[in-house]
């Protein structure tokens, strides 16, 4: 029972955390663009898990070292400027509910590539939540090809996400969580620098009050978004499976719309009937 509890306790503040993203991306490219806001967010999650790479390195075998770094690039540094990049063009509150789809794709790599065992009560669930992403996109479809387009970019790093739950789940279980994210972030600074420097932050005047508050957006997204949150998500995976680990999708999205419509997007009755669909068919999915 009290399994469960830590368990159901790290479920819900995963999804608070990870449910308050989508809007401090918005925030913080108020003022900096999309590459800035998430190139932030992986370096100041880097620079809080230093302290810790260095135990990290002794403790981690070496043949799992270049699985630890993939596990970084795909459940963080991917998806970070895929979703800053879709929400110049979507709502936080749309890019937080395509965000449900998680689970389906991480059912759909297991069974690709993972040996994940095909059921028919599976099919239905992903068949109707895919029914559910169709008719959520579609609005944005009649908007021009581009906003539909921008979503495809949420869609992609759903997929990472799907790739790493996998990857952790079945190769990593035997490697504490702070060591597969302060080594995985930490890797990661010098790329994140790297893009900071090229798309020009270091010559912004960052004393200005906008740009200040944007990136405090960014470094508060890093650090509980991305480094908070990966350790819990590695965590809640090695404690509860990949699956329930990945269902951790049912409660960001109503986070995300509850922040959204704080911030003023419009969030109509037809994208919440929408995202039910969506969860029923998370739910089938994942249904033993």
């Amino acid at each position: 029972m009290g399994e469960k509890l830590i368990n159901w306790g790290l479920f819900s503040l995963l999804a608070l955390i990870w449910g308050s993203s989508f809007i401090l991306m918005k925030a913080g490219m108020s003022s900096l663009s999309p590459y800035q806001v998430a190139s932030l967010r992986i370096l100041s999650a880097g620079l809080v898990l230093i302290p810790f790479a260095r135990k990290a390195l002794l403790a981690v075998p070496g043949n799992k070292l270049a699985l630890v770094i993939l596990s970084g690039l795909l459940g963080s540094f991917f998806p970070a400027y895929l979703f800053c990049i879709a929400e110049t063009k979507i709502d936080s509150s749309l890019a937080g509910m395509l965000n449900a789809l998680t689970p389906i794709f991480t059912i759909l790599v297991g069974i690709a590539f993972f040996q994940f065992k095909v059921q028919t009560i599976k099919i239905v669930g992903v068949l109707i939540g895919f029914t559910g992403l169709l008719l959520l996109v579609t609005p944005e479809l009649t908007l021009g090809i581009q906003n539909f387009s921008y979503s495809l970019f949420v869609l992609a790093a759903t997929v990472f996400y799907g790739l790493n739950v996998n990857l952790v789940g079945r190769h990593m279980r035997g490697i504490g969580s702070l060591h597969i994210a302060s080594l995985a972030f930490v890797f990661l600074i010098i790329p994140s620098l790297i893009i900071l420097y090229f798309t020009g932050y270091f010559a912004l005047s960052l004393t200005e009050k906008p740009l200040l508050m944007a990136t405090l957006a960014s470094f508060v997204l890093g650090i509980l978004g991305t480094a908070v949150g990966s350790i819990l998500f590695y965590m809640l995976v090695k404690r509860a499976g990949a699956l329930f680990a990945s269902m951790v999708t049912y409660g960001i999205p109503f986070i995300a719309v509850s922040w959204g419509i704080w911030y003023g997007e419009v969030v109509t009755l037809f994208q919440i009937g929408c995202l039910g669909i969506i969860l029923v068919g998370v739910y089938l999915a994942n249904k033993k």
